[in-house]
């Protein structure tokens, strides 16, 4: 530690926290409000798109598993693709990551305001004040617990995933006793191709585990348990979102089902569902998982966020000051403070659906980017240590990066209008900055910028 307020990170989260920041985040509101337009667009086939999408996000899933092992760093994304490209490359790939968890933060804060109004209705409460303000206080607080705290805000995240899932294996528990297979008949009633776009609605649901390579070196034992945790969630989420929408589809029908919108799920645990002490109705129960949901995805991409700004501050791509952990709490506070700052003014002024799928873009350019990188690496550092490595490669990288691909194209050409204009800005803050560093600069300012470690070969990690 120094007295400009360098700390090293603190290995605080263990395998169990690690994984419950990307089931956390992976297991939003996206399940509660996607399953009925999923099957509005395919039918009972939508159910097929669910599983298609946890087969195209496993081949990224493995990618960022063998990249987290080989380089057990802070930032996620960012900082595999800083070690295998350029630093205009790595630079657009740490913009873009960044801009995403802070847009994601901003919809899922919105989604816990109109989800917690909600609740209250249920109950007969009429809650004061518009659904903004809400979102903001949601926000701060998840901001300041994570300021203070990194083992809080990942113990906190652990509670609260755990609650969720706890909710939704009674509504499976419940419904699979009462689901009939004789609505899934014809499962293509829509046609075979209508699950793809069906399926580019629902990847969103499926993003998140991502953001548990972003405190890497806040995990203990990170070259073993990142790579565990991101499998983990991944397979976690998808047997839930399989289960959940077979129950939806095979209580409620798909016709109805389709007709409730994105109060799907809600209406279905309605029929089966009995009343709970306390809590009341089937619908009352899925509308406070919806709450914890949300909170909880919220929380995932406030520690992500700020985690992507930390290494590129760290590698002097942004200002050196972000990328420092607080000498007294342990977190990169200043980081935390930047992301937070920039979500708060989404929540009030961004046109959410608009940014959404550009988030969605963005996302899938950058899993795109990340399978690239993975197989430069294994071309440019073959002997590095690995202790996890994608099977049957490179067949998973490959694949990944051809159904990303793919799935980009369903979204509109004015997203990805916007996609350049932000890229363009995007450059011209790197230009900026990097003239600003090339200036001279005293003793001081130069010992801000802390370079990570060189990466051990494998006889280094054989020692």
């Amino acid at each position: 530690m120094s007295h400009s307020g360098q700390r090293e990170p603190t290995a605080s989260l263990s395998l169990l926290d690690a994984t419950m920041v990307g089931i956390g985040a992976m297991i939003g509101a996206g399940i509660f409000v996607l399953t009925g337009l999923a099957v509005d667009i395919s039918g009972p086939a939508a159910i097929v798109a669910f599983a298609l999408n946890g087969g195209v996000t496993t081949f990224t899933a493995l990618s960022y598993a063998e990249l987290a092992s080989a380089i057990p760093r802070n930032g996620g994304g960012y900082a595999y693709v800083r070690e295998v490209f350029s630093a205009p490359v790595s630079f657009v790939m740490g913009w873009t990551r960044w801009f995403t968890y802070m847009i994601a933060g901003s919809l899922y804060a919105l989604g816990f305001a109109s989800n917690f109004i909600e609740f209250g209705h249920l109950y007969g409460v009429d809650l004061p004040g518009p659904a903004v303000g809400y979102a903001l206080v949601a926000v701060a607080a998840l901001v300041t617990l994570n300021a203070l705290s990194t083992e809080a805000s990942g113990k906190g995240e652990t509670a609260i995933t755990l609650v969720k899932i706890a909710i939704l294996g009674v509504f499976v528990a419940f419904g699979l006793t009462a689901a009939r297979t004789g609505e899934f008949r014809p499962l293509f009633s829509k046609g075979a191709l209508s699950v793809l776009p069906a399926m580019g609605l629902t990847f969103i649901a499926f993003q998140g585990y991502d953001l548990i390579a972003t405190v890497t070196e806040e995990v203990e034992n990170p070259r073993v348990n990142i790579p565990r945790a991101i499998l983990l969630s991944v397979v976690v989420t998808v047997v839930v979102y399989l289960l959940v929408v077979f129950v939806a589809i095979g209580t409620l029908g798909a016709e109805a089902l389709a007709g409730a919108g994105e109060t799907a799920i809600a209406q279905a645990a309605e029929g089966f569902m009995p009343t709970f002490p306390v809590v009341g109705t089937g619908a009352s129960l899925i509308a406070f998982g919806a709450v914890f949901s949300t909170i909880s995805a919220l929380n995932a991409v406030v520690i992500g966020s700020s985690r992507v700004a930390f290494a590129m501050g760290r590698e002097g791509q942004l200002p050196a000051r972000l990328g420092r952990f607080h000498h007294r709490y342990g977190t990169p506070l200043t980081a935390i403070v930047a992301s937070a700052g920039l979500m708060l003014v989404a929540v009030v002024v961004v046109p959410i659906r608009v940014v959404g799928n550009l988030a969605s873009l963005f996302s899938l350019l950058g899993f795109v980017i990340v399978n690239v990188a993975l197989i430069r690496l294994r071309a440019q550092q073959p002997d590095l240590q690995r202790p996890f490595e994608v099977p049957l490669y490179p067949v998973p990288p490959i694949f990944g990066i051809v159904c990303n691909l793919l799935l980009g194209l369903f979204i509109d050409p004015f997203t990805w209008a916007l996609a350049l204009a932000w890229l363009a800005f995007g450059g011209v803050v790197y230009l900026v900055w990097s003239r600003r560093r090339e200036r001279p600069r005293d003793e001081t300012e130069v010992t801000e910028i802390q370079a990570p470690e060189p990466l051990p070969s494998a006889e280094e990690g054989d020692d």
